[in-house]
């Protein structure tokens, strides 16, 4: 049977009781962007309701809703864990995102603010310090707050919010890419896409952005062509 995490190994704190259905979902959504629930394991509504620090309830409908947006799927009983990634649905992801995501970038490039940009060079330095200690833990959330502070920065919430969809479908997997030594790819990309948005070159910022995706989506289906089934990666055996 799948390996199941508990709440102990779930590094978060319980949530405000305020607004509590809110709270869990925002609170799962990043568990999930940022890698805290791997691709071929589980977790429970338990042990997710006793990591935030509420009741069985709000937990059970945040999973319900992420079911239904494909970030997560029902492995057994009150068991959940991400859906298997096969090369076809990444080719189908990717095709999306290097148009989606590629738009955002061209628009931030018009509209993105000097203290976002200062964010972006912090958050590249961050990226280069753990990419060098092999900080997997470190490195994983400062790359999506770069990606996501471009996005934000293109000044459209609709864009946003499908973007973050996307992202809850491919991120998990795109967090393994750390375990494959794609630290330096990764970081060429995002310093042109920096370049870019400094110099507002919206073609660049477009072109950039897309390489990344591109770049990350031949390392990954390399990861996944290893895999087994072909294509897939199973729900790891205790």
């Amino acid at each position: 049977m799948a390996l199941v995490r508990t709440h102990q190994e779930l590094a978060y704190s319980p949530v405000s009781r305020a607004t509590i259905q809110d709270h869990v979902l925002g609170k799962l959504r990043e568990l999930i962007q940022n890698g805290g629930i791997e691709p071929g394991r589980t977790v429970t509504v338990q042990s997710l309701a006793e990591a935030f620090g509420v009741s069985a309830m709000p937990v059970r409908e945040a999973m319900h809703r992420l079911v239904a947006e494909k970030a997560l799927t029902v492995v057994a009983g009150r068991s959940v864990g991400i859906p298997p990634l096969t090369l076809d649905r990444l080719e189908d992801l990717r095709r999306v995102r290097v148009e989606v995501e590629g738009t955002a970038a061209k628009w931030a490039a018009q509209l993105i603010s000097s203290e976002e940009m200062d964010h972006l060079e912090r958050l590249m330095k961050e990226m280069h310090l753990a990419g060098r200690k092999n900080d997997r833990m470190r490195y994983v959330p400062a790359n999506r707050d770069f990606h996501f502070t471009v996005y934000r920065a293109a000044g459209s919430e609709t864009l946003l919010s499908i973007i973050e969809s996307l992202w809850l479908q491919i991120g998990p997997y795109i967090n393994l890419l750390t375990q494959s030594n794609n630290w330096g790819p990764s970081a060429v990309q995002h310093q042109a896409i920096f370049t870019a948005l400094q110099r507002r070159d919206q073609a660049a910022a477009c072109n950039a952005l897309q390489s990344d995706i591109n770049g990350a989506a031949r390392a990954l289906s390399h990861v996944l062509s290893e895999s087994e089934p072909p294509g897939k990666i199973r729900a790891r055996r205790a």
